[in-house]
């Protein structure tokens, strides 16, 4: 799990947790697709069975989302889960039922790091832009297709009648032009004795005459979406009746940017072809660069989110992921930068001001405790927050919280309590308690984006007493 991976979990928790303190109900699925030619391969080079490399990696997630302090509740899938192994057999017949899956001889340019194909206009001196140091190979084979060819002015009624259907709409106007273009059937299975790690195509005894297939990856993989939340037994019960896929369907998915032809595109026409509703809303987020480059092994720039955590803390790493971090575009990431903003604005900033403040109320304000717990508890999102949130500016929102602590750090600057108290202590404590409430605000606001620092900071409210500093300096 690289620091991609944390960023879109980081931003879809905060989603979660968000709408949930909102009152809403939220099913929260991640997980891993684990079939495909690359972790056959990877498998191979491991001396491992496939399924043996893909429990391993598979094992790394799910202890991942654990370091990310992300919400316990959480729906990891796998891929290689018997149910979903059997909901995406059955996504498969009803697609065929409806008469869009047919087989063919065919020969095509594919990119094994996309695990997409190819067409010359999308290679950049015959290799692929965001696999630029892998061969492209050349496949010759029969087999299954799908009739995306079928599904190009669906797609693009459904695109004019919801022009928020992708965010942002920059990568909109892109798969909009992509479709524009025209589609092209592509291959949703492989020869099994090519590729073997897969869900076999179902009924291929059947089928004989072009050798045992096993499914595509995406595919197969696109199904998770469904399959996490029950389909298809679910989605045969009464609707309204509570867990049914219904009551979640359709969704709201996040992924990256190259993610976007498969999320936005093939699997919308998916799930046409199997006469499913498509998808609510699919949010695109850009890549973390490092030094202006992409990330990569060769170039020794790649940054592991883990010794972050190590060295800074969970709540450090979602800080700067969701603040400084663009929602839609690339951005850069570097550990000078990561550093020069926890130094200013978690040690300098939050952290100083929750030491100052507390120091205070513990010296001054041993009775206030009642009231700051009432104030704490009555505390509700403001619009800035709400708006930002509904539009996945996780920047916006974090950028008023701190707006807050800024104006609560001015607030001590001009009313100086800790010297007034000596000559007006009535006015001291009022500006104290103020700003003990203002904390309190700042810690409800917080739980959505750094979950442990909003209850280490109300806790510290509730003693009335100053906890260790929330951030050392570095």
């Amino acid at each position: 799990p690289h620091i991609g991976f944390a960023l879109e979990v980081i931003q879809a928790d905060a989603l979660a947790r968000f709408w949930r303190s909102q009152g809403d109900e939220v099913f929260f699925n991640t997980g891993t697709d684990e079939h495909g030619i690359k972790i056959f391969n990877k498998a191979r080079q491991s001396n491992l069975e496939p399924k043996v490399f893909a429990d391993n990696i598979s094992q790394k997630f799910k202890d991942i989302l654990v370091e990310l302090n992300i919400t316990q509740d959480i729906n990891f899938i796998r891929t290689t889960d018997k149910q979903h192994v059997a909901a995406a057999q059955e996504f498969w017949k009803r697609v065929e039922k409806n008469g869009f899956i047919y087989k063919k001889l065919y020969k095509v340019k594919y990119c094994n790091g996309c695990e997409l194909e190819k067409t010359d206009s999308e290679l950049d001196n015959g290799h692929c832009a965001l696999h630029p140091n892998q061969e492209i190979e050349i496949r010759e084979e029969e087999n299954y297709f799908f009739k995306y060819s079928a599904f190009q002015a669906k797609l693009l009624k459904l695109y004019a009648s919801n022009p928020d259907f992708v965010l942002p709409h920059t990568r909109f106007n892109e798969i909009k032009a992509f479709v524009e273009r025209g589609l092209e059937d592509f291959s949703i299975s492989r020869l099994a004795s090519k590729m073997p790690w897969g869900i076999p195509v179902p009924d291929e005894e059947a089928n004989l005459s072009v050798g045992r297939q096993t499914m595509y990856v995406w595919f197969d993989a696109l199904v998770n979406y469904i399959s996490a939340i029950g389909w298809p037994h679910s989605a045969e019960a009464t609707r309204g009746k509570p867990g049914t896929f219904f009551d979640w369907w359709p969704v709201i998915q996040l992924a990256g940017k190259d993610n976007l032809r498969q999320q936005t595109a093939m699997w919308q026409a998916m799930l046409m072809a199997a006469n499913l509703p498509p998808s609510k809303q699919i949010i695109i987020h850009g890549f973390i660069t490092s030094g202006g480059q992409k990330m990569s092994k060769s170039l020794g720039n790649v940054i592991n989110p883990l010794e972050i955590v190590k060295d800074y803390g969970t709540d450090a790493l979602r800080y700067y992921l969701l603040r400084h971090v663009h929602p839609f575009e690339d951005s850069d990431f570097t550990l000078e930068k990561f550093k020069e903003s926890y130094n200013a604005h978690l040690a300098n900033g939050l952290g100083n001001l929750v030491s100052r403040v507390m120091k205070l109320s513990e010296l001054y304000l041993t009775e206030a405790k009642p009231r700051i717990i009432r104030g704490f508890a009555s505390v509700e999102s403001p619009a800035e927050i709400t708006e930002a949130m509904a539009g996945y500016n996780y920047n916006l929102a974090m950028d008023y919280i701190w707006a807050k602590i800024g104006a609560a750090d001015a607030y001590v600057q001009s009313t100086e309590p800790f010297k007034t108290i000596k000559t007006d202590p009535e006015k001291a404590k009022t500006d104290i308690r103020y700003l003990v409430n203002e904390l309190a605000t700042i810690a409800y606001l917080l739980q959505p984006f750094l979950p442990a620092m909003s209850a280490k900071i109300s806790a510290t409210i509730a003693s009335n007493h100053p906890s260790e500093p929330l951030f050392m300096r570095k």
